[in-house]
């Protein structure tokens, strides 16, 4: 096998250091752990110039596209990271599936608006990456053994030299308002307790879309709100046309470390306090509600089933239960489901098996799917889809794209939501999908 080469690079603990170097490059991404202020996060990395940029076609079946996925890394070759180095990419798949790439997956009605456009998966392959290890405290180029040595050099000159100064502002022209009103959402809130009465289903997640015009470089608005909002799956993906992808999430989807897979699933949210001992007392008022734990077992039931349909039989389990995560804006209810890949599995099949996450549709998955799209009245596009990266050894990590938002063709859009069950109140809920995104919306609007 062919093994990568590394290039060391003066450390740096925030990545938009170097980020700024390839801002405006083609297929431009950062996949952010969120450091120094985010705690969990262990790797950041950066590319650009993908060998190849590959996008989903409207009529195309999820099975296919994946293929073509597996097939391009393929091409781009099998590779080992040299010793002692332990690093997440050695080359290959970098970018996103939206949440409506199910639709490619599932057969699903279509009658919410699909008024964004955006492709629903686009990937680059990428032959280097620039990959900083906060726990090592290392910064480092990695190449994959058929880039040339000539983009080897141009990329080592090119990381070498100081960063770019300061980017182009960013501003909203308008606040940003919600598409649906109050009553629309307690019309939305209560239709889909009808569904849970009558046995349709158990829990749906609903979501609302927040939007606004904006102009200026989304770059600048992503450093800002990764300021505020610190989270360890965070990213950066420069689209074409100067669209961009800005998410903010912490919440992991599914990773593949030699054959050992982990979700990490969130279902249970409270504000932060304003003083210590109201932060205090919604953190334990989260862990004691019986609610907030009934939703989160409902989620891990159903991913240990999806993890079931590509994982070893028997090896799927729980180790984590009903943990608290907190963020700059709220408390998190968090559970860890695991498994090991069956033999003839991968992780594009895990993800063809479990794609889009059970935390951001409900129970039972396709029947909550068909509900989303019959009450929300517009297609989720990139929010609570993925960013992600696979390389050529087969290692995986991706997140659900919540607390994310999209600029394209000068506005930006940001969604907010929460999981419904029959006893959901829905003012409480209609405030949590507003509690969720308020720092975001707050960051942007004081730009």
């Amino acid at each position: 096998m062919l093994t990568c080469s590394v290039h060391p690079l003066p450390y740096r603990a925030n990545p938009a250091q170097y980020f700024a170097a390839i801002r405006h490059a083609p297929g431009a991404v950062l996949l952010d752990s969120g450091r120094p202020s985010a705690d969990r996060g262990r790797y950041d990395l950066l590319s650009a110039w993908p060998l190849e940029q590959l996008t989903v076609s409207p009529d195309e079946s999820g099975e296919a596209f994946l293929q073509r996925l597996r097939d391009n890394l393929t091409r781009l070759g099998e590779a080992s990271l040299p010793a002692p180095y332990e690093l997440p990419f050695a080359g290959g798949l970098i970018g996103y599936l939206s949440y409506d790439f199910g639709r490619h997956l599932e057969r699903l009605p279509s009658q919410a608006s699909d008024d964004l456009h955006l492709p629903d998966a686009r990937f680059g392959l990428y032959g280097w990456a620039l990959v900083s290890d906060h726990l090592a405290l290392t910064s480092q180029l990695v190449f994959h053994p058929t880039l040339p040595d000539s983009e080897r050099q141009r990329l080592i000159e090119l990381f070498s030299q100081p960063a770019p100064e300061a980017v182009a502002p960013f501003k909203l022209l308008t606040p940003m308002t919600a598409d649906l009103s109050a009553d629309q959402y307690q019309q939305a809130i209560e239709r889909i307790q009808q569904y849970i009465q009558a046995g349709d289903c158990y829990q749906v997640n609903f979501a609302q879309r927040f939007r606004a015009p904006c102009q200026g470089d989304s770059w600048a608005a992503y450093c800002a709100l990764r300021e505020a909002c610190p989270t360890p799956f965070s990213g950066f993906q420069s689209l074409p046309d100067g669209n961009a992808v800005l998410s903010l999430s912490p919440e992991r989807f599914v990773k593949v470390s030699q054959r050992h897979v982990e979700t990490r699933p969130i279902k249970g949210t409270r504000p932060r306090g304003i003083t210590p001992e109201q932060d205090a007392a919604n953190a334990a008022e989260l862990l004691a509600s019986p609610k907030d734990r009934a939703e989160n077992l409902m989620i891990v039931d159903l991913l240990r089933n999806d993890l079931g349909r590509t994982c070893r039989i028997g090896s799927v389990r729980v180790p984590e239960l009903f943990s608290l995560e907190s963020y700059p804006n709220v408390h998190h209810l968090v559970s860890s489901v695991t498994g090991e890949l069956a033999d003839d599995r991968d992780a594009l099949d895990l993800i063809a098996g479990s794609f889009p996450g059970g935390s951001i549709t409900g129970a039972p998955k396709i029947r909550a799917m068909q509900i989303i799209d019959e009450l929300e009245p517009t297609r989720r596009g990139l929010y609570c889809g993925s960013l992600l990266y696979l390389d050529v050894r087969g290692e995986m990590d991706s997140s659900i794209a919540i607390r994310s938002l999209l600029v394209k063709d000068g506005q930006v859009c940001c969604w907010g939501g929460g999981g419904i069950v029959a006893d959901s109140e829905w003012q409480a809920e209609y405030q949590e999908s507003i509690t969720k995104v308020k720092i975001l919306l707050e960051t942007l609007h004081n730009l």
